[in-house]
């Protein structure tokens, strides 16, 4: 037997009725809006801490973690970039909430930060807010049988509507809950809570969670131990990775010593585009002069900004002339491990001692450029000198010598970038009553400059020739 029809009209009707009953879920229609009236968004620190939202800072194990998060509290209250991140709207009030470490370790490292900044307790005082489990302030928002808390959230998020807080940082957020950490659905409520409380309080909240045993791979967002949904709820996953063996050796750190350096980079940004590269940064020791009889006391870690050395610093087109001209005095090989490497010609002609470790790093950088960008070329020799085997070596590419003007061409869309062979450009200032204001360029400046459109109306073609 057929089922009666039911008129649309009348579907809709019962369905309301009953959609009523049930709940009150409604669809919101979408209005129009000027995109120049809607809110830009409120950064704090960096493009890391957004007002209104929940960031992650995930970590291994003795990686400098509590060092950043407290170089991070005292960049914002004291509204200063100390770590090289853009404070964006002045000072700001911060809750450094430490779940693992004592109120006297936490002062330490505080007093620590200050004293290598300078900060005073008028940059402090009133902004800066620090509570400790393990000295009584311990934070329990979620648990197996409640979820998360209401009580505790609701008081949470009274207290920093009351203080005014700007961020606020768990260290660590496995402290504040006591739910399973691989369990996604009630990992997620938790997050979510937090999100909300951000929301709420128009606040930006960062938790700090430990890594998964990473067995030789990076930290970062997949690495974070535990259940998928806390780094999908969170806004930017900061990740921090010490300085691996193969990174010191190519920027020259020696031995152990690269364990007081530390990269940071956002692992998951959706709100902002990546960034190019990370943020170094290197670990200094601060005495107190706490010990007895004002002895030299406590030294505690104070992360400060570094940048890996540049090999072209200072290094000039006379440079690779005279480098040119040693690689073609001789048969050089490309493998770092001959006793006739190129990189010896490269010391040689440049006064650098090619067994020094930071200048070896340097060496191999400088040939591995000049090679890319054609001032030096890799062939294979089979000859005497290499007892007749077939062998990598390294000769000169494209000569250099002064530079003849050869034709004017507007050129507001040329490029230099390390891609492009240094010998076929030079750059030369714009055109002043018909003069030509010209300086040739050092090296880095050719392989790295970009020339735009609106910094020079023209410039000249210039192309390198062989003496």
């Amino acid at each position: 037997m057929n089922a009666p029809v039911i008129d649309l009209s009348e579907r809709i009707a019962r369905a309301d009725v009953v959609g009523a009953e049930r709940s009150l879920v409604r669809a919101t229609p979408y209005v129009w809006r000027d995109p120049e009236t809607i809110p830009e968004r409120e950064w704090l620190y960096g493009r890391t801490l957004l007002r209104g939202s929940l960031s992650l800072l995930v970590a291994p194990g003795a990686s400098g973690k509590t060092a950043l998060t407290v170089g991070m509290a005292l960049a914002l209250v004291s509204g200063r970039d100390l770590l090289g991140q853009r404070i964006w709207k002045g000072p700001s009030r911060v809750w450094l909430w430490n779940l693992e470490d004592s109120a006297d370790e936490m002062d330490r490292l505080i007093q620590a930060g200050c004293k290598y900044w300078g900060l005073t307790v008028d940059d402090l005082e009133g902004r800066l807010f620090r509570d400790s489990a393990l000295s009584g302030a311990g934070l329990i928002l979620a648990d197996k049988v409640s979820g998360v808390r209401i009580p505790e959230r609701d008081a949470f998020t009274a207290e920093l509507a009351a203080k005014r807080i700007d961020v606020t940082i768990l260290d660590p957020l496995v402290s504040a809950h006591r739910l399973p950490e691989n369990d996604n659905g009630k990992i997620d409520e938790l997050a979510k809570s937090l999100a909300v409380v951000a929301e709420q309080t128009h606040s930006s909240i960062l938790v700090v969670h430990h890594t998964a045993k990473l067995r030789g791979t990076e930290a970062g967002a997949e690495s974070a131990r535990g259940a998928s949904a806390l780094v999908n709820a969170a806004r930017s996953v900061v990740a921090i990775n010490r300085m691996s063996s193969d990174e010191a050796s190519r920027f020259g750190v020696d031995g152990e010593t690269r364990r007081r350096f530390i990269r940071v980079y956002d692992d998951e940004d959706n709100r902002s585009p990546p960034a190019d590269a990370s943020d170094w940064l290197m670990l200094e020791s601060v005495l107190l002069n706490n010990g007895a009889s004002g002895g030299e006391g406590d030294s505690l870690p104070v992360l400060v900004p570094w940048s890996p050395p540049d090999a072209f610093d200072g290094v000039t087109v006379g440079d690779l002339r005279r480098v040119q001209g040693v690689i073609a005095s001789g048969t050089w090989a490309k493998n770092s491990g001959s006793a006739t490497w190129a990189g010896h010609a490269v010391a040689q002609a440049m006064r650098l001692d090619a067994d020094d470790v930071a200048a070896k790093a340097r060496i191999k950088s400088l040939l591995g450029q000049w090679i890319a960008n054609g001032a030096l070329r890799v062939e294979t020799m089979k000859s005497k000198e290499t007892n007749y085997r077939v062998t990598p070596v390294v000769v000169v590419g494209e000569a250099t010598c002064r530079p003849r003007r050869e034709a004017r061409t507007p050129c507001g869309d040329l490029k230099l970038g390390r891609n492009t062979s240094i010998l076929h450009f030079v750059a030369y200032q714009s055109i002043t009553n018909g003069a030509l204001a010209a300086a040739e360029s050092d090296m880095r400046l050719l392989t790295q400059a970009a020339i735009e459109k609106r910094t020079l109306q023209q410039c000249i073609d210039f192309r390198m020739l062989s003496a």
